[in-house]
């Protein structure tokens, strides 16, 4: 077993005993810097970091193999990756790239197959001149957003 496999497994088992938490991204360097990034459903406790932190140090051997070792949340600018990201974030701005547009909207459902975005545009009238506001929605597939992050509003 490759040491990122150990790394791996380990956090799986620790993830177990906490359910709302869920890994975003597990990076080991070649230096064997390990970055772990998670995320929760109802947000992540630097308690939670810590808690995880501490197992896989508990569990793995500096004699085997020496390490260091970053547990984090992701970052509010982060692109959501996982679908649970978007289903936690229904009724959220996100700023959501396609192949061939960017569209800032709110997530109004998210399902396994597609999430549903609603906004408002301006658009020519139908009849004479001028510009009107039109709500819009859009049903998009997962495979055709390139990156979607959340807005934050103050």
């Amino acid at each position: 077993m490759t040491f990122k496999e150990k790394v791996n497994t380990l956090l799986a088992e620790c993830l177990l005993e906490k359910p709302s938490i869920f890994l975003i991204d597990l990076v080991v360097t070649d230096a064997f810097k390990v970055i772990v990034t998670l995320d929760g459903d109802n947000g992540v406790a630097l308690q939670d970091c810590i808690d995880v932190s501490r197992f896989i140090d508990n569990e793995l051997d500096r004699e085997e193999q020496d390490y260091s070792l970053e547990v984090a949340s992701v970052g509010v600018g982060s692109p959501l990756k996982l679908k649970r990201q978007y289903k936690k974030n229904i009724g959220r701005t996100l700023i959501v790239k396609t192949g061939t547009e960017i569209i800032e909207a709110e997530l109004v459902d998210a399902n396994d197959d597609f999430v549903i975005l609603s906004w408002k545009a301006r658009e020519p009238k139908k009849l004479g001149k001028g510009k009107e506001t039109v709500q819009k929605e859009l049903q998009l597939p997962y495979e055709d957003i390139k990156e979607a992050i959340v807005t934050v509003t103050f």
